[in-house]
């Protein structure tokens, strides 16, 4: 498979990747993260100041190793969260569906992230969590689907880290974005199988979501 960037070009694919999730403070950034490493949820809060974890697959014969920065949702540390913005090559801007103010974080961050990446091409994939929590849903997914494809020129989707949805899509995401092969192992497809079916209402992803085997 090859990757391309949206500016057309063909691109090398790495096998290494550091991923950074941003986002305000309690809107499930550890939450995602773990859900993809160990399948598990901790309903609990837990602070995070920075934590950074490393897993490796095997992809077709090829060892890919990926790196996930968990970063702090407080503005406190602006020079670990600009250092880990300069070593990254994907960014998953999380905010949660039922908290306005999580949304324009992650339009702030946005706007860090371009400048330090001197507005270079920068994949960014932004993460509407806690589709869950259907009765108090505050932010309209079409508004920002059109904010964030149309104006932003990003991927988009909704997830919710407690009932397991599109967690791996959203890895996978980033992954491409990033160049990192995205065909992980049968083990993850079968578990991708058995996760529930997206609402009617959550807004489609951009690319396919077939899982491929080598």
């Amino acid at each position: 498979m090859t990757c391309c960037s949206r500016l057309g070009g063909p691109l090398r694919t790495k096998t290494e990747v550091r991923l950074v999730f941003l986002g305000a403070a309690g809107v499930g950034k550890t939450a995602l993260i773990q859900r993809f490493l160990k399948d598990t949820f901790e309903p609990k809060h837990r602070r995070t100041v920075e934590e950074l974890h490393r897993k490796e697959y095997e992809v077709g014969g090829i060892k890919v190793t990926i790196n996930i920065m968990d970063t702090s949702g407080s503005y406190s540390f602006p020079a670990m969260r600009k250092l880990s913005i300069q070593n990254s090559d994907a960014f998953a801007l999380v905010y949660a569906v039922d908290d306005p103010e999580s949304l324009e974080a992650v339009k702030t961050l946005r706007e860090e992230i371009l400048e330090v990446k001197e507005d270079k091409y920068t994949p960014i994939v932004v993460i509407g969590n806690k589709i869950d929590r259907h009765n108090d849903r505050l932010v309209s997914s079409k508004d920002v689907l059109s904010t964030v494809e149309m104006d932003w020129n990003h991927s988009f989707l909704e997830s919710s880290a407690k009932d397991n949805v599109n967690v791996l899509e959203a890895f996978r995401e980033l992954l491409q974005q990033a160049n990192l092969p995205s065909r992980f192992s049968p083990a993850l497809c079968r578990r991708r199988e058995t996760f529930p079916k997206e609402s009617k209402r959550q807004p489609p992803m951009n690319k396919a979501n077939s899982c491929l085997i080598s």
